[in-house]
């Protein structure tokens, strides 16, 4: 292949220089994988004498030696391996795919983390392209949903022994934190028909066509800028999500907030919407906390009743959203309260939601002393949360077309929750060792 673009140079007079680098790199990885071939059969096979041991601990007896043909980085291999069989399990036995790493996979660890790392970031074809073009990889799209889902299940199970040891009072945390924050949010994600069967839909049909993703984040704050304002400590966010139940999730974010550190911080601050069950969960794990209803959801709160007194951009819905949001700013919920309820639309359902308005502020008044908590140097808006939410889930889960079973929509939603946690180096590190 490189003899031939160096002849149509000779021919053309001058260098196709994406040609030549396409080239260059396709024989540099025919050559590579011809020297990695070469060093994975350098020990004959794997042969372990006559009989071995299976996973059971039974006796396996050898057979033969058989090839398995494997997709690497630099090129496809053949890997020469000594099987053995166990007569009590009726099971074959192959030390050497143990060894490598390709126990019922046809593609090198190099490869299914790559396809991994496109997975959960970009559809599968996508990835699949990308891995073409940027790698010179060539796999199957359901070989990278696959693969990425697989490794999702490995990154839950890590992470749920991880879980496991935080609430058994093992970790101790080594530094102190002045202020640790847990932002919980809720969005929904398009599901396949089976998976919504009997549940209670918003639309006009009435079935559900979405399931709730449970998504939290924890954060350090240590400082403040120049202007008084709170700063995020830098690479200081992980992510933990899945479909499951406020039970369940309660229990997750309580370990990743342990493994944090939360019991060495000055501070502890939950930040949600106006859900009731992030509040739930507030109390029953992160009782004494600092409990702060995202600024910017109140507010839509105001916008959307302005909206349908007065009319959408009407003079009037402005001016009355804009003195509600300076009460809200200054933390005086229960003037807030007091407009909203003297309001008197015409309509009864625009009455309705006045009425679940003023129950809204009332019920979360305690979580809206925005002045207070400025005074005190604390984010007062989940930002950090909302970004989450449109990475994790919106870029990836609720694309166009996009349907998801719960098993592998939750398998995708712990390989982002990774991956922008910034533990993905530390999941393949842990597994190496494992």
């Amino acid at each position: 292949m490189v003899r031939g673009v160096f002849q149509d140079m000779e021919r053309l007079g001058h260098v196709d220089l994406e040609a030549s680098e396409m080239a260059i790199r396709a024989s540099s990885h025919q050559m590579g994988g011809s020297l990695l071939e070469k060093l994975l059969n350098a020990d004959g096979g794997g042969y372990r004498g006559a009989r071995t041991q299976c996973s059971k601990g039974h006796r396996a007896e050898f057979i033969e030696y058989r090839d398995k043909q494997l997709l690497t980085v630099l090129s496809a291999v053949a890997v020469k391996r000594a099987y053995y069989h166990c007569e009590q399990c009726q099971a074959g036995v192959i030390p050497k795919d143990h060894n490598l790493d390709i126990v019922d996979t046809s593609f090198s660890p190099g490869v299914r983390r790559m396809m991994g790392q496109v997975g959960g970031k970009e559809p599968f074809e996508e990835g699949r392209r990308d891995l073409e073009d940027l790698a010179g990889v060539w796999v199957k799209t359901k070989a990278v949903e696959r693969v990425s889902q697989a490794i999702g299940k490995q990154i839950e199970t890590v992470f749920q022994a991880e879980r496991e040891l935080a609430l058994s009072g093992k970790v101790v945390p080594l530094k102190a934190v002045p202020k640790l924050y847990i932002a919980i949010d809720g969005t929904g994600v398009p599901m396949v028909a089976r998976e919504t069967e009997g549940r209670k839909g918003k639309d006009q049909t009435g079935k559900a066509k979405t399931r709730e993703v449970k998504l939290g984040c924890v954060f350090t704050q240590t400082e403040l800028d120049d202007h008084q304002r709170p700063v995020r400590d830098e690479h200081g966010t992980t992510y933990v999500g899945a479909i499951e139940s406020a039970e369940a999730f309660g229990t997750r974010i309580y370990a990743e907030a342990i493994r944090r550190g939360m019991s060495r911080a000055a501070q502890v601050i939950v930040l949600g919407d106006g859900a009731r069950w992030i509040w739930g969960i507030a109390e029953e794990h992160f009782y004494g906390a600092i409990q702060i209803v995202d600024l910017y959801h109140a507010r839509e709160h105001v916008a959307l009743i302005a909206n349908l007194v007065y009319g959408t951009g009407t003079i009037k819905s402005k001016e009355w959203m804009e003195a509600r949001r300076e009460q809200l700013d200054a933390g005086d919920v229960e003037a807030v309260i007091a407009c909203v309820r003297r309001l008197r639309p015409s309509h009864a359902k625009v009455q309705e939601e006045v009425c679940t308005a003023a129950d809204y502020f009332h019920r979360n008044a305690q979580r809206m002393r925005y002045a207070e908590f400025r005074k005190q140097g604390l984010f007062v808006g989940s930002g950090v949360m909302e970004a989450g939410c449109k990475t994790i889930c919106g870029q990836r889960l609720k694309r166009s077309g996009m349907h998801w079973t719960v098993k592998g929509a939750n398998a995708i939603i712990a390989l982002r929750c990774c991956q922008l946690s910034s533990r993905w180096e530390e999941f393949w590190e842990a597994r190496a060792l494992g």
